[in-house]
């Protein structure tokens, strides 16, 4: 009973808190995004200077996609021939830096460890785009990636007609409401799973299977973090529950890049964009990033 007891208060405390920040955090980056639309961001990455990697990390960093939706972008940036290189430092920091992964981090974990997650996820993921660019992986991207699709209407508003007579707020309410819907279910499950894992896991088993002094526990989370592919709403309350169980904040600090960075279904996506060696090239930057994360974390702290 107590156990039980123990789930459901820990899915209440989650449920509440975690809805309330992601609304809040999403209606901020829509304001934010009502004066930095796509084609600016575009046009920015369109630079080839030395500036531009950072900037594309930054811009990530505001840009509220996971691994999957960061793709459609992608295509955009390679349409607008933005550099090869700031457009690998925008895939790899999206889905990592994004506004809500870095909110729900500094409630869950504390300031010291979401800046520590947040100065390694922009360190490699600029270091990797710039590297990736210098020995020449632009190669392996596939020819039709750069082709613009044959436009087939898109009604009023690319016609430059105003939509519907609704105030700006309101408009960013809406559209940060429909997200919240869209990943209601990823929140849900994650802070249910999480919830359950708090409740019912033996700690004992947590603390020796994953904890610091086991070698294998930081690699092993990041490779399975990709196959999962558990949103950030869901891997940050669930990688919580493991943690008050006993796992290594180095193994959780791999699990969620593994499992926010990459997927499964983010690699498939990505195969209509590179070639073989570009998408080996992308799986083990997550990857390298993930362990050396791990590592380096539970060697500081």
């Amino acid at each position: 009973m107590k156990m039980m007891q123990d789930t459901l208060n820990m899915f209440a405390f989650l449920a509440a808190e975690l809805t309330v920040l992601f609304l809040l955090i999403s209606y901020l980056v829509g304001v934010l995004q009502e004066y930095i639309p796509p084609r600016k961001i575009q046009r920015i990455l369109s630079g080839r200077n030395g500036r531009g990697y950072l900037v594309a990390g930054f811009l990530g960093a505001i840009t509220p996609f996971c691994s999957c939706s960061t793709i459609p972008f992608l295509k955009g940036l390679l349409r607008a021939r933005a550099g090869f290189g700031t457009m690998m430092v925008f895939l790899f920091a999206s889905p990592l830096l994004n506004p809500v992964i870095i909110g729900l981090f500094a409630v869950t974990f504390g300031l010291q460890v979401t800046l520590f997650y947040f100065v390694m996820a922009m360190g490699v993921s600029v270091v990797a785009g710039y590297l990736l660019e210098k020995l020449g992986f632009e190669q392996f991207v596939k020819p039709e990636a750069y082709i613009e699709p044959l436009s087939k209407g898109c009604g009023a508003v690319c016609a430059g007609q105003a939509a519907a007579p609704i105030s700006k707020w309101r408009r960013i309410w809406q559209a940060t409401w429909k997200d919240f819907k869209k990943v209601l279910p990823y929140l849900i499950g994650g802070i249910a799973l999480g919830s359950m894992i708090y409740g019912f896991m033996p700690t004992e088993l947590v603390a020796r299977l994953a904890n610091d002094s086991n070698p294998f526990a930081i690699p092993v989370a990041a490779v399975i973090g990709i196959p999962l592919y558990i949103r950030a709403e869901a891997v940050i309350p669930l990688s919580a529950a493991l943690a008050a169980k006993g796992m290594g904040l180095g193994a959780v600090m791999a699990l969620i890049i593994g499992s926010a960075g990459a997927s499964l279904t983010e690699v498939i996506l990505l195969k209509s964009i590179f070639k073989n060696t570009m998408i080996v090239a992308f799986l083990a930057v997550i990857i390298a990033m993930a362990v050396s994360a791990g590592v380096l974390y539970t060697w500081l702290f």
